[in-house]
């Protein structure tokens, strides 16, 4: 729950009370913070071993247990304390004449949070309550931060991703989702392991960006004063262990993409790419559907599972379906690669795609296949048979060399998993590349970079390889029925607090001062304007509007939730907007030349709210951002506006 004026004073005050506790326990010569505890025993294990102990039944069996004080009743001669450690809640049934008088006094002064240990017998009350009564009690860890309110909780998205240590003490079903997380990863691990592969490391600062079209995050090694890239994919290093005699290998671990944030896609995830000498597509759909199914029944009990209100069947033998044949279904006729490519312009028009002139059929037919196509698919399927244009690492066929030995798997109209048949003809490869670096020079800077000694190793042959990558963080979602990526990250990343300079943020401030304090002008727009003096400002309006007019356009602040490059076009941006409204607004606004999507999330945007809804490449877009505009010789510039974050989402202009 976010917090208001009134909660916060009351946090505060209950705060500075537990503070004050804390330094009269030092006073009073007791560690509210000892570095000894004697823990031998947890509440999961209790209950399996008691399960059967009758109602009124006390044992002479002594259990040692520590956790969090979540619940505390009673007064006089006997109370209750639930306590809570990472396998359940427990009570503390306590009365006076088995406790010591130091053990009794600490229940009067516990605060719900603190952490205490607790040794004494397992019983059960009159009322069936299985129960420790604790001969001693001891503080382990003084909270001076109290809980969430009991009725309300911590249900406010963003600090609960924020301060997820709360949200985990807190919400059971969020402490379930992080556990089934990590069953699913060693489901992974026990089934590669299982079935022969070797897991491996691999660079994470690379000098090249290759084995995938996305743009990286940079940053600088010292000791070599080189520019690295955090890596993108394992791919081309993994693929170089097939060429130096391994036959299986695999690689769980993070990948960094500096792109947008939206409920499926964050910079930093995780995927688990593996490749297999002397197999190929057929192969790498075998190990998909294998590693997937061994996670569902990890943490499921069936192969019929539900996600987001649909069921999704995981049984049997998953289909592989022609990407034209998808496009044809839900286009409601025939397109291949075959078809006029005016025809398939057509098409890609209806879908409110921004068709480019360069673009052949291949490109067409996979434009259309991500706006309609993938989001008609909801049981696991494999898409195969890419155009090569889309597929730049991937192997063609020998019967039609515009398609690649390629799949994408997609369940719920998302991509699990890519594979191919792994590409290992040096000079096809190196061919590829310099297209690569063709696109990357016409501005392209998600295009690969032309990687030598790659090319190299291919020349000292490597094997034929079916290779794969699976988005952990996309099948943790599904198994867990989660609609968010941020639901199924421990610490995903979110915008620094109002207020706080730490880290990489105060780093990049102070070198923005040192920047300044030498004359430099520094700015959020992508391309700062240096030379006023070029700077030209369209003329007032002569024309006169009246205000009854005016008044209509309903301008409001509006929060930035999530940002995104919109993927059809290299202008767009489409916005999540909290505009006070309480409903998500999604507006598009063709500012991407200037600025990252990044840069804006979490940020307080003008926007007019009023607006009809209009078509922007296939998507609704309801109301307009706004941007000062001037011009610069030939050139039209744009600035959006960016206003202080404390004015709240909905606040009316006049």
């Amino acid at each position: 729950m976010a917090e208001t004026p009134n909660d916060a004073s009351t946090l505060n005050d209950e705060r500075a009370r537990r503070l004050a506790d804390r330094a009269a326990l030092y006073a009073a010569g007791k560690n509210p913070y000892p570095e000894h505890s004697d823990v031998e025993n947890h509440v999961a294990d209790i209950e399996a071993a008691y399960a059967d102990l009758e109602a009124g039944a006390d044992t002479t069996d002594v259990v040692k247990i520590g956790g969090r004080a979540v619940a505390k009743r009673g007064q006089g001669k006997i109370v209750f304390v639930v306590l809570r450690d990472p396998t359940g809640d427990i009570q503390l049934f306590c009365r006076i004449n088995d406790m010591p008088a130091e053990a009794w006094e600490l229940l009067s002064e516990l605060d719900l949070g603190d952490i205490i240990g607790a040794e004494g017998v397992v019983v059960r009350t009159k009322r069936g309550q299985l129960s420790v009564a604790p001969t001693k009690l001891t503080l382990l860890s003084k909270a001076v931060r109290p809980l969430p309110e009991k009725f309300h909780g911590l249900s406010d998205k963003e600090t609960r991703y924020r301060q997820r240590y709360v949200d985990l003490i807190v919400n059971a079903d969020v402490r379930e989702t992080f556990a089934k997380r990590s069953r699913i990863v060693s489901a992974f691990r026990r089934y590669m392991e299982d079935n022969g592969y070797m897991e491996v490391e691999t660079p994470i600062l690379q000098t090249i960006q290759g084995g995938a079209t996305a743009k990286p995050f940079i940053t600088h090694f010292n000791a070599l004063n080189q520019e690295n890239y955090l890596r993108i994919a394992t791919e081309l290093h993994l693929k170089r262990l097939l060429v130096g005699g391994y036959e299986r290998v695999f690689e769980l671990g993070r990948i960094f993409r500096n792109e947008g944030m939206d409920l499926t896609h964050n910079p930093e995830f995780t995927t688990m790419e593996a490749y297999r000498a002397y197999s190929d597509l057929e192969g790498m759909k075998e190990l998909a559907e294998g590693v997937i199914k061994a996670a569902n029944a990890a943490v499921n009990d069936s192969e019929q599972i539900e996600y987001q209100g649909q069921t999704i069947d995981l049984s049997g033998t998953w289909p592989s379906r022609p990407m034209t044949e998808i496009v044809s279904e839900v286009m409601g006729r025939e397109l291949t690669l075959d078809t006029p490519i005016d025809e398939l312009r057509a098409a890609a028009a209806e879908c409110g795609i921004e068709v480019k002139p360069e673009w052949g059929a291949g490109k067409l037919i996979a434009e259309i296949y991500d706006e309609k196509g993938e989001e008609s698919i909801v049981n696991p399927t494999f898409v195969c048979d890419y155009p090569v244009e889309v597929s730049p690492l991937a192997k063609r066929h020998e019967d039609d060399p515009r398609l690649t030995h390629r799949f994408e798997l997609v369940i719920a109209g998302h991509e699990y998993a890519n594979a191919f048949s792994e590409l290992n003809d040096p000079v096809d490869q190196a061919e590829r590349f310099a297209k690569q670096m063709e696109e990357k020079a016409g501005g392209d800077d998600e295009a690969m970079e032309y990687d030598e000694d790659y090319v190299r190793a291919l020349e000292y042959g490597m094997p034929p390889a079916g290779g794969i990558g699976i988005g952990i963080d996309r099948v943790v979602m599904l198994l867990t029925n989660q609609a968010s990526i941020r639901d199924v990250l421990l610490f995903p990343h979110m915008k620094p607090e109002r207020g706080s300079a730490n880290g990489a943020a105060a780093a990049r401030a102070a070198e923005r001062d040192a920047e300044q304090t030498a004359g430099v002008s520094i700015a959020e727009n992508k391309i700062p304007t240096i030379d006023y003096d070029k700077v030209a400002v369209e003329p007032l309006f002569e024309d006169m509007v009246d205000f009854d007019t005016f008044s209509k356009s309903d301008f409001r602040a509006v929060k930035v939730k999530a940002c995104e490059a919109v993927p059809k076009s290299k202008k767009l941006l489409q916005f999540t907007l909290d505009d006070g409204s309480g409903a998500d607004r999604v507006i598009l606004s063709g500012i991407h030349m200037y600025y990252e999507p990044e840069d804006l999330v979490g940020r307080t945007l003008i926007a007019i709210t009023n607006l009809p809804p209009r078509k922007m490449m296939g998507i609704d877009s309801c109301g307009m951002i706004i941007s000062a505009v001037h011009n610069e010789g030939d050139e039209e510039r744009l600035n959006v506006l960016i206003v202080d974050d404390a004015i709240p989402a909905g606040a009316k202009l006049y």
